[in-house]
Protein backbone atom coordinates (compact mmCIF):
# COMPACT_ATOMS: atom_id res chain seq x y z
CA UNK A 1 0.00 0.00 0.00
CA UNK A 2 1.52 3.18 -1.26
CA UNK A 3 0.39 6.55 1.13
CA UNK A 4 1.51 9.84 1.40
CA UNK A 5 2.70 10.64 4.86
CA UNK A 6 1.96 13.93 6.63
CA UNK A 7 4.35 15.94 8.50
CA UNK A 8 2.50 15.78 12.13
CA UNK A 9 3.21 11.52 11.65
CA UNK A 10 6.89 12.00 10.83
CA UNK A 11 7.46 14.31 13.86
CA UNK A 12 5.26 11.85 16.17
CA UNK A 13 7.77 9.09 15.07
CA UNK A 14 10.56 11.44 16.03
CA UNK A 15 9.34 12.35 19.32
CA UNK A 16 8.82 8.54 20.38
CA UNK A 17 9.28 5.19 19.47
CA UNK A 18 5.66 4.03 19.31
CA UNK A 19 3.19 3.25 17.00
CA UNK A 20 4.09 5.54 14.48
CA UNK A 21 7.32 4.67 13.95
CA UNK A 22 5.98 1.03 13.67
CA UNK A 23 4.13 1.84 10.94
CA UNK A 24 6.60 3.92 9.47
CA UNK A 25 9.13 1.00 9.23
CA UNK A 26 6.04 -1.64 8.54
CA UNK A 27 7.24 -3.13 5.37
CA UNK A 28 3.65 -3.48 4.24
CA UNK A 29 3.60 0.25 3.00
CA UNK A 30 5.78 2.58 1.05
CA UNK A 31 5.83 5.97 1.97
CA UNK A 32 6.05 9.54 0.11
CA UNK A 33 6.12 12.46 1.35
CA UNK A 34 6.89 16.17 -0.54
CA UNK A 35 10.04 17.39 -0.63
CA UNK A 36 9.33 20.38 1.23
CA UNK A 37 7.76 18.34 4.57
CA UNK A 38 11.77 17.66 5.43
CA UNK A 39 11.94 21.42 5.51
CA UNK A 40 8.70 21.47 7.87
CA UNK A 41 9.90 19.30 10.26
CA UNK A 42 13.68 20.84 10.62
CA UNK A 43 11.05 23.71 11.51
CA UNK A 44 10.11 21.84 14.73
CA UNK A 45 13.31 20.42 15.68
CA UNK A 46 14.00 22.10 18.76
CA UNK A 47 10.72 21.75 20.01
CA UNK A 48 11.03 17.49 18.99
CA UNK A 49 14.63 17.38 20.76
CA UNK A 50 13.22 18.59 23.65
CA UNK A 51 10.00 16.07 23.71
CA UNK A 52 11.98 13.49 22.68
CA UNK A 53 15.09 14.09 24.95
CA UNK A 54 17.45 13.87 22.56
CA UNK A 55 20.62 15.79 21.38
CA UNK A 56 20.98 17.48 17.87
CA UNK A 57 22.95 14.08 16.66
CA UNK A 58 20.47 12.02 17.81
CA UNK A 59 17.69 14.15 16.58
CA UNK A 60 19.95 13.67 12.76
CA UNK A 61 20.32 10.15 13.00
CA UNK A 62 16.81 9.60 13.49
CA UNK A 63 15.74 11.74 10.78
CA UNK A 64 17.76 10.31 8.40
CA UNK A 65 16.95 6.95 9.31
CA UNK A 66 13.63 8.03 9.09
CA UNK A 67 13.57 9.45 5.52
CA UNK A 68 15.56 6.18 4.76
CA UNK A 69 11.61 4.81 4.58
CA UNK A 70 10.20 8.08 3.41
CA UNK A 71 10.45 8.34 -0.56
CA UNK A 72 10.55 12.49 -0.62
CA UNK A 73 8.98 13.74 -4.14
CA UNK A 74 10.56 16.59 -6.11
CA UNK A 75 7.92 19.69 -6.01
CA UNK A 76 8.30 19.28 -10.04
CA UNK A 77 6.63 16.11 -9.72
CA UNK A 78 3.19 17.39 -7.99
CA UNK A 79 3.24 20.90 -8.87
CA UNK A 80 0.66 20.46 -11.69
CA UNK A 81 -2.00 19.24 -9.21
CA UNK A 82 -1.07 21.83 -6.54
CA UNK A 83 -3.90 24.59 -8.40
CA UNK A 84 -6.54 21.77 -8.48
CA UNK A 85 -6.11 20.99 -4.96
CA UNK A 86 -6.01 24.40 -3.26
CA UNK A 87 -9.78 24.77 -3.22
CA UNK A 88 -10.27 21.38 -1.39
CA UNK A 89 -9.14 21.85 1.45
CA UNK A 90 -8.41 25.29 4.00
CA UNK A 91 -4.85 24.79 5.32
CA UNK A 92 -2.90 25.63 2.35
CA UNK A 93 0.31 23.70 4.56
CA UNK A 94 -2.00 20.66 3.28
CA UNK A 95 -1.95 21.06 -0.69
CA UNK A 96 0.59 19.53 -1.09
CA UNK A 97 0.24 16.43 0.27
CA UNK A 98 -2.88 16.36 -1.27
CA UNK A 99 -1.01 16.88 -4.78
CA UNK A 100 0.84 14.24 -4.26
CA UNK A 101 -1.95 11.61 -3.31
CA UNK A 102 -3.12 12.60 -6.98
CA UNK A 103 0.58 12.97 -8.72
CA UNK A 104 1.19 9.73 -7.74
CA UNK A 105 -2.14 8.22 -7.41
CA UNK A 106 -1.22 6.80 -4.15
CA UNK A 107 -4.31 4.57 -2.05
CA UNK A 108 -4.40 7.55 0.28
CA UNK A 109 -2.68 10.11 3.09
CA UNK A 110 -1.28 9.01 6.29
CA UNK A 111 -2.68 12.29 8.77
CA UNK A 112 -3.99 12.71 12.12
CA UNK A 113 -4.95 16.53 10.73
CA UNK A 114 -8.64 17.18 10.62
CA UNK A 115 -8.68 19.74 7.77
CA UNK A 116 -8.24 16.39 5.42
CA UNK A 117 -11.23 14.98 6.36
CA UNK A 118 -12.60 18.49 4.28
CA UNK A 119 -11.97 16.85 1.58
CA UNK A 120 -13.66 13.69 -0.66
CA UNK A 121 -11.19 13.46 -3.15
CA UNK A 122 -8.56 11.08 -1.04
CA UNK A 123 -8.81 8.41 0.88
CA UNK A 124 -7.38 9.43 4.98
CA UNK A 125 -6.17 7.05 7.15
CA UNK A 126 -5.52 8.29 10.23
CA UNK A 127 -3.06 6.49 12.67
CA UNK A 128 -6.03 4.47 14.49
CA UNK A 129 -6.99 2.80 10.79
CA UNK A 130 -3.45 2.51 10.28
CA UNK A 131 -2.97 0.41 13.65
CA UNK A 132 -6.25 -2.00 12.06
CA UNK A 133 -4.01 -2.62 8.74
CA UNK A 134 -0.66 -3.55 10.32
Amino acid sequence: MKLVVDTNRIIAALIKNGISRKILFNKDFVFVTPDYSIIETRKYADLIKKKAKITSEEFEILLSILFERIETIPKLEYEKFLEKCKPLISDVADVPFLAVASALKTDGIWSDDAHFEEQNNIKVYKTKDMVKLI
